[in-house]
């Protein structure tokens, strides 16, 4: 399981090193792919897509379905890092998610998420200043939806 959050630096060629943890749950076959909130979502191969066939139900007869393919697929790339354990992130990805040489990754139990340091340094305040109200905002819609 994917737990924690790593600190690494972009170098001068654009790659970022896989810390150990992470390459040690998903391998040296990856996918990398514009996620929400502004960030770089970060998988195994296998696990790509199960991911895209969740989030869509499998259905391209909606328009939101077919946008979030279009979000997810055309905004993603198979990576295999080098002996260094390291992989070239492509620009539009960098673009995506605003990324100029900090970065952490967050693991979030069966993915990753690769921040901007100073944008995850924001969001993970939003996140601790909501996080009462929102446990219980899930807790409510879960009551119901019956589960």
């Amino acid at each position: 399981m994917l737990l924690g959050a790593y600190f690494a630096k972009l170098d001068e060629k654009s790659r970022l090193a896989v810390p150990k943890k992470v390459r040690s749950e998903l391998g040296n076959n990856l996918v990398a792919s514009r996620w929400y909130e502004g960030c770089i979502l970060l998988v195994d191969k296998n696990s790509w897509s199960q991911l895209v066939s969740r989030l869509t139900g499998g259905e391209l007869a909606t328009l939101s379905a077919r946008d979030t393919d279009r979000f997810l697929l055309a905004g993603s790339f198979e990576l295999e890092l080098d002996k260094q354990s390291r992989f070239i992130v492509p620009l539009s990805l960098r673009n995506y998610a605003k990324i100029k040489r900090e970065v952490i990754f967050a693991g979030l139990g069966n993915r990753v998420e690769i921040w901007d340091k100073n944008a995850w340094e924001e969001h993970e305040k939003e996140i601790m200043d909501q996080a009462g109200a929102q446990i219980e905002k899930l807790y409510r819609e879960r009551r119901e939806d019956g589960k």
